[in-house]
Parts: C-alpha cells; structure tokens; sequence
C-alpha cells in the first residue's frame, strides 16, 4: 500500500510537471493549426473590440492637454495642461448637479431593474406549462428589439400632452399633465420604460442559469413537503447565486454609466433641471456649439474612472463575502 501511494504521488507530480510545462514551438504550432477554424471565428470579435474599444484609449490624452478640433494629439504644437481640464470641472457650476442628477438616475433604475429579471425569470421557470412560458418569454424579449427613438416616440403617444393617456384623463373631466416639460416625470417615465425594455432581455441569462438546476433536487424537496415558494427559495436561488453575484457586481461597476441617447431625446427646457446628466453634458460640450473636446475628454474620463473603483469595491466586496468574484 505504501509503496502504490508512492507511485501514485510520484505519476501526480509528474503529470503535475507536464502540464505546467511550457509547449514547445512545435507543439504550439500544432495546436494552431488543428484550433484554426475556432481562431478565424473568433478573430472578427477580437478585431472589433481592439478597434472600438482598445484602440480609442489613445485620445484619452486629449484629456490632459489644451486640444481644439483639427490639432493633433502628439506634435511639436502639443499644449500639455496637465489637470486643469479636470480642475475646470470640479469647480463648475454644473459638477454637482450632474453627479446628483446621474447618480439619482442610475440608482433608482438599478434598485428597480437589477431584481425584476431575477423575478421575471424565477416566475417563468416555476410555470408548469413550459410553451406557455416561451410565449411569454418571447413576448418580454420583444421591447429589447425596439430602437431608442422609436421608444421615446411611443412614449410622447401615450404620455405627450395630446397623447393617449391626457385624451382619457381629459375626457374623464381632469386636467392634462405635461410629462415631458415637468421635471417630476422625467425620473419615472425614463426608468420605467428602460426597465420595460430590458427586463425580458436581461432574464434571460438566469433562465440558462436556472435549466441547469438538477431535477432530483426538486424532486426530493417535493417528496419532504416543500412547496413551490420554498423550493424556488431553497432549489432556484442558491442554483443561480454565483450568476446573481457576478451580475451584480457588472451592474455595479457600470452604474454611472448611462447613455446620453435617450436623455437627450426626452430632454426639454422643462425637464433640464433633472435630465441633465454627465453624458448629455458631454456630448454637448464635445460636439455641438464651439466643441470644447479636450473639457469632455477629461469629463468623460473622469466618469469612467468612477465607474471602474465602483467595479473594484464590489468585486473586492463580494470576493470577501461569498466565493463568487469577477477576478
């Protein structure tokens, strides 16, 4: 036995040795060439992200100089300023109403938007007839497929001062509410149909998550006396934990990073107070009127940075608190 158990360890410390070592020139060559058609599908995704998302990370230097349409990034003329760009915007006038009104936003939509998929998806899995469940699975998924402009246009139909919902509360002898000029609607109608529109989407994710789930395990709870809420509380929930962490922990490191399409659509001179954001402010600033876009640059930095300590934090969070971490 003794002398088995030392066989045993040695043939593990040397397949041990064979997979750390380093292959060949020859073997990776092989490897190459038998992997090559997964290497050709693959190579459009690697080329578009090095392009769109890689590749800009170069003007971020604008950022950090005195830069002005038509100028290049790196010449003998190159004004380099440092922070003042940065300081510029800590000391404006607009900082502290556009951190308040992106991060009010970002905050309520995400407390709304992070369960409801969860929700969604645990209710569909626990239907019994599972075609009725596709149905309503295609039919929650549909809205993801529908433009931002064509949204906003939906939205001025039934909420416009002469859309659908004034014309019922007019007939019923009520006065009509402007919802795109008052600055209280803007939160609700901008979070809600964001939710509405992605919550289908969103759900589907923890639906894969959720057939995973072994079927005994329902089983033997049904067999104990469990009933439907206390298997999805003690089957479904633990299965898809690890998803709902990693989400999580995604959802949190894009928190402030909402697009300036959709406020800027539903932006009015009514409504500016609130549906200003650092995105819309950037775009503004970076593109229209005189472009300042070196003030952008170092705006739309300065929120991406934010963006990726809240990443940090919750990884860091959830990596000591549970098992489940993005690295």
């Amino acid at each position: 036995m003794k002398t088995n158990k030392n066989v045993s360890v040695s043939a593990a410390a040397s397949g041990k040795n064979i997979q750390n070592s380093k292959p060949t020139k020859k073997e990776w060559l092989k490897r190459m060439r038998d992997n090559y058609p997964f290497l050709v599908m693959v190579f459009p995704a690697v080329a578009v992200v090095f392009l769109f998302n890689y590749l800009p990370i170069y003007g971020v230097l604008i950022a950090f100089q005195d830069f002005m349409p038509g100028d290049k990034i790196f010449s003998d003329t190159t004004i380099w300023v440092g922070f003042d760009n940065f300081k510029r915007f800590f000391t404006d006038v607009q900082f502290w109403p556009l951190m308040k009104n992106t991060f009010l936003l970002c905050i309520y939509g995400f407390v709304i938007g992070f369960p409801l998929p969860i929700i969604i998806s645990l209710m569909l899995n626990a239907l019994k007839g599972k075609k009725g469940a596709k149905y309503f699975q295609t039919i929650f998924t549909a809205p993801h497929f529908i433009s931002l402009v064509v949204l906003v246009g939906m939205l001025n139909i039934f909420f416009g001062r002469y859309g659908l919902v004034n014309n019922i509360v007019a007939n019923l002898g009520g006065e009509r509410f402007s919802y795109f000029l008052e600055s209280s609607a803007f939160r609700p109608l901008y979070i809600l149909s964001s939710n509405w529109q992605d919550f289908g989407w969103s759900a589907i994710i923890y639906i894969a998550a959720l057939s995973n789930v072994d079927p005994q395990q329902h089983e033997a709870a049904i067999v104990d006396g469990a009933s439907r809420f206390q298997r999805i509380l003690y089957v479904d929930i633990p299965a898809i934990m690890p998803m709902i962490s990693v989400m999580l922990i995604m959802s949190i490191g894009g928190l402030m990073g909402v697009g300036y399409e959709k406020a800027l659509l539903m932006q009015s001179d009514g409504n500016l107070a609130v549906s200003e954001l650092i995105a819309t402010y950037v775009y503004k600033r970076g593109l229209t009127g005189v472009p300042d876009q070196a003030y952008a640059t170092a705006i739309g930095l300065f929120n991406s940075i934010i963006n990726v300590v809240l990443l940090i934090i919750a990884n860091t969070t959830s990596k000591k608190f549970s098992e489940n971490s993005l690295w």
